[in-house]
């Protein structure tokens, strides 16, 4: 039987990171074993844990604060919701939603595209590092 997965992120900021780290390896299966550190090159205070998870997990498990399931542009490596690719296309289409309409990733590179309040939040990343379990 094939496991599936599902790409969390969970942002946080430099003072809790242990704590959240411990927090996922209580909550889920993590598929690959391991937990990307991801530091916001605007704000090195703030940082974004990425994870893949077994989806069974998703069914019972209580996620940490701020945890949000993300989709990844392995080529540019984008991490974004659905709702905030909605939402670039409409800035960058003049308001229309055109599901046709085509996105250069490359502009997108190490980024991660959110919504807040209905509007489009991008943050520029870094690697800070990989953290093996």
């Amino acid at each position: 039987m094939e496991i599936t997965t599902q790409l969390l992120c969970t942002f946080v900021n430099t003072n809790n990171l242990n704590e959240i780290i411990q927090q996922i390896q209580n909550t889920y299966t993590l598929a690959f074993n391991k937990i990307y550190v991801l530091e916001n090159i605007n704000d090195e205070t703030q940082l974004v844990l990425t994870y893949n998870v077994e989806k069974r997990d998703l069914l019972t498990a209580v996620p940490p604060l701020s945890t949000i399931s993300v989709h990844r542009k392995k080529q540019t490596n984008t991490i974004y919701t659905i709702n905030a690719i909605n939402r670039l296309i409409e800035e960058k289409n003049n308001g229309i939603l055109d599901k046709s309409f085509r996105i250069d990733w490359n502009d997108l590179k190490n980024m991660i595209l959110v919504t807040a309040y209905g509007k489009l939040k991008i943050v520029n990343t870094k690697l800070s590092s990989i953290i093996t379990i």
